[in-house]
């Protein structure tokens, strides 16, 4: 109990540490002009330094952790050197744009929405649609909406310092599990490599990214929890027993469910590797139990008194634990979902795992790539192989690995039956495990050789320089890696109406005219208003619901997407507009407040979605259009605004 109070306590106050140099930092970035980052090195100059910095403080760190000297500066040190090389490493390149990675496009389009949904109330309602639960997890996107709460900010604009700063928490929560699992200085040296490699691969998602990072030390504490071979063979010897690894077990238990009520499918997979960890432990207590008793049945009569299977009930009664401990946190978010489910119907396609791109039709061997990267892999590999019968840690990281490589089979399996596991989203989870054993190889790789050359004076210097450089030639990558990600968040338009790029803004610039509208026709507040447009963005902005959501992918099952998209095609075959008022009153959704389409000659558009898997892309455009003569009615109102027409219903 001292241990975990601890833990818990040492995490606490790194977190604390990280949210502190995260904030500062970006706080700092903000109060100068910088240049756009796709138009000038200024900012990837800066990013440079500040990673060097970084690194400084980190090797400074190791090197008081491993002479044993003041340890209360090493460990604050470390979580600084670790949140400033998060916050410099996506901050700089950003500091010119108010923006996230990718903007407001693709993905991040409906994950700000989201955003914003939570930033304007806590109740856990669905992203677009009214009065429905939401299905996404909303773990992460709801801690940010009470962050954005507490600052006074709108979502979208609180989505990139959330993202960096919880990034960086996560970082050093990460590093001082580690530090309770291996070596200290150790540790560091890993945390810093799991980071750099999440940073670059799987920033993008930043609520994903977080289960990224502290993943492989999670897997480390599960194996211990369910595999512990001295009490499997001495299980009925009371004077050798000992506490079981309960408390790695709740602290499995715990990861598990935080990581279900952030994201799904990497809870799923980490769920998974621990099932295969439990089944795993199950079959080597047995076999221990079974070579055990061997010598004993030709002097003991007794022996079916002991019976082998029994030696399974330890590791499998502590997976049930876990399972229970996790499932208890994941009702925390999944509860509303569930029990309307249950009383419900859910879709029968036009699902999120409708989506199979190449990656996901081939098994991912980054280690045989030509590049850093994929050469720490290929260390990491060699060493899960060589040390898999007698490190727990490599025997840890090894079932992640496999699991991911089962997952993967699995998904591919899985399109016979038409549909997929969204097994290419498992590629930065594997990275990060490789890289991980990639940083233990080279390690206990160095100090072979060392050996094995007989010690000589500079060896050690030598693997120092090379590590380091290495570290620092991947880390000043990071910003090239996503090069696209940073550039779409400086040509995105975002909810001031800005680029900031500084060139002509889209059509969002015109969103704020087009709410101030919606405020002023409807009386209403925007919860409490449903607006059909295709132009979605509009709800990344403003916490108005949608009567249809951006693909039928990220539409809520309970939704109906394809039969809203056959209603509002419905609607727009209409001739007269109390036609179309009585098709609004007869709908079984509760219908449209507003609309807001794009005007083209007489008619009024939307662009829509539907799914087409197994194709790739996955989604089909078609457009809507919509007489003006619809619209004639007194109990109509239209205004123009920008390239938009708004139209309000008066009933």
């Amino acid at each position: 109990m001292r241990q975990i109070a601890s833990g818990v306590g040492e995490a606490a106050l790194a977190a604390i540490v990280a949210a502190v140099v995260a904030a500062v930092g970006l706080v700092a970035f903000s109060l100068v002009q910088w240049p756009a980052f796709n138009a000038s090195n200024v900012t990837r100059a800066l990013t440079t330094v500040g990673q060097v910095a970084a690194a400084i403080m980190l090797a400074v760190a190791i090197a008081l952790l491993r002479l044993r000297k003041w340890p209360w500066v090493a460990k604050p040190l470390s979580w600084i050197g670790l949140s400033t090389f998060v916050t410099f490493t996506l901050g700089m390149p950003l500091a010119a744009t108010k923006l996230y990675l990718f903007g407001v496009s693709v993905d991040q389009e409906f994950r700000t929405e989201f955003l914003t949904r939570l930033t304007d109330s806590a109740a856990l309602r669905d992203m677009t649609y009214a009065d429905l639960p939401s299905f996404y997890p909303a773990g992460w996107f709801w801690i940010g909406g009470r962050v954005a709460n507490l600052l006074g900010m709108d979502g979208w604009e609180v989505f990139k310092p959330y993202a960096i700063g919880f990034l960086a928490v996560a970082a050093v929560v990460a590093l001082v599990l580690w530090s309770k699992l291996i070596r200290a200085d150790w540790a560091v040296g890993v945390a810093a490599a799991s980071t750099a490699v999440t940073l670059a691969y799987a920033a993008p998602e930043a609520y994903s990214a977080v289960i990224v990072l502290l993943l492989p030390p999670a897997l480390v504490l599960a194996w211990g929890a369910l595999y512990r071979p001295l009490e499997d063979v001495q299980a009925d010897d009371t004077e050798h027993r000992t506490a079981g690894g309960w408390g790695a077990v709740v602290g499995t238990g715990l990861f598990l469910g935080w990581a279900a009520t952030f994201y799904t499918l990497y809870f799923l997979v980490a769920a998974f590797a621990v099932a295969l960890m439990g089944l795993l432990a199950a079959f080597l207590a047995v076999r221990a139990r079974r070579a055990a008793d061997q010598p004993r049945r030709a002097r003991v009569a007794t022996a079916s008194a002991r019976r082998p299977w029994r030696a399974a009930v330890p590791p499998l009664a502590r997976l049930v634990v876990i399972a229970a401990i996790a499932g208890l946190i994941a009702l925390v978010v999944w509860a509303p979902y569930l029990a309307k489910a249950l009383r419900g119907t859910t879709a029968s396609s036009g699902t999120a795992l409708h989506y199979l791109p190449e990656a996901g039709a081939e098994l991912p061997l980054p280690m045989f790539q030509f590049s850093l990267l994929g050469a720490l892999c290929l260390i990491g590999t060699i060493w899960l192989v060589l040390r898999g019968a007698s490190s727990r840690r490599a025997q840890a990281l090894g079932i992640g690995v496999a699991a991911i490589y089962l997952w993967t089979l699995l998904s591919m399996v899985a399109t016979a039956a038409g549909t997929t596991l969204l097994s290419f989203r498992l590629e930065p989870v594997l990275l990060v495990l490789l890289s991980v054993a990639g940083a233990f190889g080279f390690v206990e790789g160095a100090r072979a050789i060392y050996q094995a050359l007989n010690e000589p004076a500079r060896f050690r210097l030598v693997a120092i320089v090379v590590a380091t450089i290495g570290a620092l030639a991947f880390a000043q990558d990071i910003p090239h890696v996503l090069t696209a990600e940073i550039t779409t968040a400086y040509t995105d338009t975002d909810g001031d109406g800005n680029r900031a790029d500084q060139r002509a803004a889209s059509a969002v610039a015109h969103y704020r005219k087009v709410d101030q509208a919606l405020i002023a026709q409807t009386g209403r507040p925007r919860s409490d208003t449903v607006v059909l447009t295709a132009d979605t963005s509009f709800l990344s902005f403003y916490p108005y619901f949608g009567f249809q959501a951006l693909t039928s992918h990220y539409a809520n099952p309970l939704a109906d997407f394809a039969e809203r998209g056959a209603t509002i095609k419905r609607w727009s075959e209409l001739k007269t507009s109390q036609e179309l008022l009585d098709a609004l009153a007869a709908s079984p959704w509760r219908a449209p407040d507003a609309f807001l389409f794009r005007r083209s000659g007489d008619s009024y558009t939307l662009r829509l979605a539907e799914d087409v898997y197994p194709n790739d892309p996955n989604v089909a455009r078609y457009s809507v259009s919509f007489p003006k003569e619809l619209f004639a009615d007194s109990r109509f109102t239209s205004t123009d605004v920008g390239p938009f027409t708004l139209v309000t219903v008066r009933r």
